[in-house]
């Protein structure tokens, strides 16, 4: 799931920076909550089920 939202952001990220020319720092932070996103992922792993 937090994949899943880290993909979604950093496309929306490249889309305003690249599509839509968009400067400003909010299309930066897109991309820096999509790395954050994709770190917790990562680093949580799978989780056994309770």
């Amino acid at each position: 799931m937090l994949l899943a939202i880290a993909v979604v952001i950093a496309v929306a990220w490249l889309l305003g920076f690249t599509v839509f020319h968009v400067a400003s720092g909010a299309i930066h932070l897109l991309l820096i909550v999509a790395l954050i996103v994709a770190i917790v992922h990562f680093v949580q792993g799978r989780r056994a089920p309770l």
